[in-house]
């Protein structure tokens, strides 16, 4: 086995973490998360993509381990191909957050998770997916949204910014749910309460982990929790500001092995890629 590595637990967003922009991961990146294993730590997913959604990259990666998905509502055992864990946000009450958040910006578009392992997205006529690569059905009314349990739902608005759109949502919508902003066109109400740090919570508990055991790396406000949980965050250069402002470093971005960058430098030594880079600090 190889030497031990100073975190039992990585936890790595996806987008604009770990995945490139076309959704897919570096061979130096696959190479590190080999040696991580190695050295006897777990990676985790910790990812606002429901299980559905996540289920095609862990199969690349070989992962068979545990997952967080969709915003900390879901644990999903990938090897078992069920979930561990799920909480729903009550449709009702989603409807009415929409409706206090539409009062005040006009109309925005709505897409769903569905809860579950083959739980679809769904998205109501306007809405775009923010990662056209993603699987949706499109229906014809807004209705339909609510015809099966969620996770979550997605709003885009035609001319805010993700920044102003979660600045009102968060200032009408209260205790009906928790707003996240976690990618470039994705804002999102999901149950009062979680976040990305309730789900890592539960799986690390699930692994016999600890917060001290955790470095976690991200990219959006919704990893600001995570960050929070962990003994040690750090931020992708290509990182929200507000992420940045509470991070421990700052590594280089997604594109450019990032993740790498810091793995390589807590497992020590170099390897076919060269000498490793030293991580940007904030």
């Amino acid at each position: 086995m190889a030497a031990p590595i100073a975190y039992s637990l990585i936890a790595t967003d996806l987008d604009g973490t770990l995945l490139r922009g076309d959704d897919t991961l570096s061979d130096r990146t696959l190479a590190v998360l080999a040696r991580v294993a190695d050295a006897g730590a777990q990676h985790l997913v910790v990812t606002g993509r429901p299980a559905p959604r996540v289920r095609p990259l862990l199969d690349d990666l070989g992962a068979t381990g545990l997952a967080v998905c969709g915003q900390g509502a879901q644990v999903y055992d990938a090897g078992a191909d069920r979930l561990l864990w799920s909480i729903t946000l009550d449709r009702e009450l989603a409807e009415t957050a929409l409706g206090k958040i539409e009062a005040e910006v006009g109309q925005v578009y709505a897409a769903v998770d569905q809860d579950g392992v083959d739980g679809l997205t769904l998205i109501e006529p306007g809405y775009l997916m923010p990662h056209p690569t993603l699987p949706a059905v499109r229906v014809e009314r807004r209705d339909e949204l609510w015809g099966e349990p969620i996770s979550k739902v997605l709003l885009r608005h035609p001319h805010l910014s993700d920044d102003e759109l979660a600045a009102t949502a968060r200032s009408v919508v209260g205790s009906l749910a928790t707003v996240t902003m976690s990618g470039p066109g994705t804002v999102e109400l999901q149950p009062c309460g979680i976040t990305k740090a309730t789900g890592l919570a539960l799986a690390a508990e699930h692994l016999g982990l600890r917060p001290a055991d955790t470095i976690a790396f991200g990219d959006m406000p919704n990893d600001i929790p995570m960050f929070d949980w962990a003994a040690h965050g750090v931020a992708m250069a290509n990182a929200h500001p507000e992420l940045k402002a509470v991070a421990d470093e700052v590594t280089l971005s997604n594109e450019d092995d990032g993740i790498a960058v810091v793995l390589e430098r807590l497992l020590g030594g170099a390897d076919q890629y060269g000498p490793l880079t030293l991580s940007i600090e904030p």
